[in-house]
C-alpha cells in the first residue's frame, strides 16, 4: 500500500533554525507517495515497530554522510580557517573561511547551521517518539533513544565550538524553539554530558545491534566523545577516565599499519559514517574531494604542516599524497586512498568520526595536566612508536603539553576539525594563525550566526563580536 511519506533528500530543506528537520513534521515540498524504503519515515506509524523505528536513526545518519556539514564543514572549511590547508577554489564563499573573513550572509554557515540543528530536531523527535510508544521493543527503544542522545550531543558540541553560545534544543515544540534564546556555553556542555552519560547507560557493548557494524555508534562511542567534552571543559579525571573506559576495551586496538587505520570497520574504528544507509557506493567525500591528480581547484596542504612531520614519521609517508605538474608539486590528505566518488564502487573505507588514537591522546593531555608525567609519556609514546618514531623526549608538564598539540597536528591533521578546535580551546590561536594569517584577529574565533536565522529571532541577538 502507498504511504505518504516524508522523503529524506540531501537538501535538508529547513524553514530556519528555530524549525530544524524533523522525520515526522510534513513540508509542502517534500511529500512524495511511494513504499518506504528502510532509511525513510513513515510519519503516521514510525514509531509501531522495531523496523521502522531503527529506521528513523538511520536516516539521521544518511543525511550526515550524504549532507555537508560533516563533509565540507568540519574538514575541509574548518582547515581552511586553521593552518592546515592552502585554498584553491574560486568560491569566495570558500575562500572567506581561508581568509578569516566570514560574514553573516555567507551561505555556507547558514547551511550548516541549519544541518547540525536539523539533525537534534529529528533526534529531539526520536525520543520523543519513542518515549511514548508501546509498539518498540525495551531493548531496541534503549538503544534508539542513546543514539538520538549521542547525536544531539555530537550536534550541540560542533554548534558550540564554532559558534559560542547557541540556542539548546531538547524539544520539538515549535512555539518554544521560534523563541529560543542564545545559551550561555557552559549550560550547553552540561547537556552535552547529560545526554553522553545517559547515552552510556542505554547503548549497547558492542555492534550486534548494527550486524557488526561500526556505523551506529554504541557505549565506547559515547564514552569516547565524552573524554573529548571533558578536555575541552577542562575536566582532566573524567577525561582521563573516560578515555581509558574505551583504551582498555578489547574492541579496539590501535592499526598496525597506517594505511589500514581508515579502513570500513577497522580495529582503530570506534564509530563511522559510511554509505550504507544512503544506498550509495560512494567510499568518503573527504577521499573524493580532497585527493586530486591534477593542478588543485579546491585545497592542498600548508607547507608548514608538511614541515611538521619528523624526520623518519611513517605518516608524512602514508597518510600524503602528492600531485607533480613538473614543475610545482602540491601535496594532499592521503588518510582515504578512494577517490572515485562514482556509485557502484566497492566500499572499502568510511569517515572515522571517533577512532582510538584520539583517545590515547586526550589521556596524554589529561595526565599531564594531572602531573602524571610518566602516564602522559606511555600514552603519547603508544602514538609515536605506532608512528615510527621513539619516544618522546619531553619529561615534565609544560614540554609534554606542547608535544601532545604537536602530535595531535600530525596524528589528526585533516580530520573532523581537530587542528581548528584544538587551537582554539588551548587559547593558540593568536599565536599560532596571527602568524600564518595575514588578516587574523581574535574575534574570528567564533563564526558569525547566519543572517536569516538572526534576522527572524531577536533573541538570537547579540551577534558575535567583529560581525
Amino acid at each position: 500500500m502507498k504511504r505518504t511519506i516524508y522523503y529524506l533528500t540531501t537538501r535538508i530543506l529547513i524553514g530556519s533554525v528555530l524549525i530544524g528537520i524533523s522525520f515526522l513534521l510534513p513540508s509542502c515540498e517534500d511529500f512524495v507517495d511511494i513504499d518506504p524504503p528502510i532509511t525513510e519515515i513513515v510519519s503516521e506509524d514510525v514509531f509501531d515497530n522495531d523496523a521502522i523505528a531503527t529506521a528513523a536513526i538511520s536516516g539521521i545518519y544518511t543525511e550526515m554522510f550524504r549532507a555537508q556539514a560533516f563533509t565540507h564543514t568540519l574538514t575541509l572549511n574548518n582547515g581552511r580557517a586553521a593552518d592546515e590547508f592552502i585554498n584553491f577554489s574560486s568560491d569566495v564563499s570558500f575562500q572567506a573561511f581561508f581568509d578569516n573573513g566570514l560574514d553573516p550572509m555567507n551561505p555556507n554557515l547558514e547551511t550548516y547551521w541549519n544541518e547540525f540543528y536539523g539533525y537534534i530536531h529529528s533526534a529531539n523527535a526520536i525520543i520523543e517518539g519513542l518515549a511514548n510508544s508501546t509498539g518498540v521493543t525495551i531493548e531496541i527503544k534503549e538503544q534508539l533513544e542513546g543514539e538520538a542522545k549521542f547525536i544531539r550531543a555530537l550536534c550541540h558540541f560542533y554548534l558550540v565550538n564554532l559558534w559560542g553560545d547557541v540556542p539548546l534544543i531538547t524539544t520539538t515544540d515549535f512555539q518554544t524553539n521560534s523563541r529560543v534564546s542564545r545559551t550561555a556555553s557552559a549550560q550547553v556542555y552540561e547537556q552535552i554530558i547529560q545526554d553522553l552519560i545517559e547515552a552510556q547507560n542505554l547503548l549497547a557493548e558492542d555492534y550486534s545491534f548494527s550486524g557488526g557494524q561500526r556505523g551506529r555508534p554504541n557505549k565506547s562511542a559515547a564514552s569516547a566523545l565524552l573524554s573529548r567534552v571533558y578536555l575541552y571543559v577542562g575536566d582532566w579525571q573524567n577525561a582521563e577516565e573516560s578515555a581509558s573506559e574505551v583504551i582498555i576495551n578489547s574492541n579496539y586496538n590501535l592499526a598496525s599499519d597506517l594505511n589500514e587505520v581508515f579502513l570500513l570497520n577497522s580495529s582503530e574504528t570506534i564509530w563511522q559514517l559510511w554509505s550504507v544507509f544512503s544506498g550509495g557506493g560512494i567510499n568518503t567525500f573527504d577521499g573524493e574531494l580532497l585527493i586530486f591528480s591534477a593542478t588543485p581547484t579546491n585545497v592542498a596542504l600548508r607547507d608548514d604542516l608538511l614541515n611538521s612531520f619528523e624526520t623518519g614519521d611513517e605518516r608524512g609517508a602514508n597518510w600524503v599524497g602528492s600531485f607533480s605538474d613538473g614543475t610545482d608539486t602540491w601535496y594532499y590528505p592521503f588518510k582515504y586512498k578512494v577517490q572515485d566518488g562514482n556509485q557502484g564502487v566497492p566500499i572499502t573505507e568510511a569517515l572515522s568520526m571517533l577512532r582510538l588514537a584520539e583517545q590515547f591522546l586526550i589521556r596524554a593531555e589529561a595526565r599531564a595536566q594531572q602531573g602524571n608525567v610518566t602516564g602522559s609519556q606511555d600514552d603519547l609514546n603508544m602514538i609515536r612508536n605506532r608512528a615510527g618514531l621513539t619516544n618522546t623526549t619531553s619529561n615534565d608538564q609544560t614540554s609534554l603539553l606542547a608535544a601532545i598539540e604537536q602530535e595531535r597536528r600530525v596524528e589528526l591533521f585533516a580530520e573532523n576539525s581537530h587542528r581548528w578546535l584544538d587551537l582554539k580551546r588551548t587559547g593558540r590561536t593568536d599565536a599560532v594563525l596571527g602568524v600564518v594569517k595575514p588578516n587574523w584577529q581574535n574575534t574570528d574565533v567564533l563564526y558569525p550566526l547566519p543572517r536569516a536565522d538572526f534576522d527572524k529571532n531577536s533573541n538570537l541577538r547579540p551577534q558575535n563580536p567583529g560581525y
